[in-house]
């Protein structure tokens, strides 16, 4: 299946926002706050299929408040993989994945040296597969009461 991830304007919020609540629970109140925050602060970039949202990502260079950067490879520019989601309708068939590879695209385009991200230390995390895509666990952490697995992705020269 061929994948574009593309920049979602903040007009479509409501749109991201509903995926976001499919995935993550909650309210779509609070999913539509986050998501507004999110393309207010980050970038925001959304997969489709047939016209529909399938995937959402947001990107930033800033470090967000629980992520510890002590624990990653020092490089000049860090990117930050934030609120994955996949929608629970297309999972398990290679999108996430491929979400990767375009992440890697834009961070090389940015341009930074690394991926960051973290993920819930628990059988419903995704860290199992962040691994099997590629990103080395960094660091193990506990953050207000919640298990965290840091990871992370260099990106060209900085690759070891």
């Amino acid at each position: 299946m061929a994948l574009k991830i593309i920049l979602e304007p903040a007009v479509n919020a409501a749109e991201v926002a509903d995926l976001h609540h499919a995935t993550f629970g909650g309210t779509i109140e609070a999913a539509l706050k986050i998501v507004t925050r999110r393309m207010r602060a980050d970038k925001v970039f959304v997969a489709r299929r047939r016209g529909q949202i399938i995937a959402m990502l947001s990107l930033t260079l800033k470090k967000p408040w629980a992520i510890d950067a002590s624990y990653f490879t020092p490089v000049r520019v860090p990117l930050y993989l934030l609120s994955m989601a996949v929608a629970p309708s297309h999972q398990q068939r290679g999108i996430g994945r491929l979400c990767l590879q375009e992440v890697e695209k834009i961070a090389i385009a940015w341009p930074a040296q690394s991926i960051r991200l973290d993920a819930y230390d628990s059988p419903t995390g995704a860290g199992g597969f962040y691994q099997r895509c590629g990103y080395r666990q960094v660091g193990k952490v506990v953050y207000r009461k919640t298990p965290l697995i840091y990871y992370e992705r260099l990106i060209g020269q900085a690759k070891t």
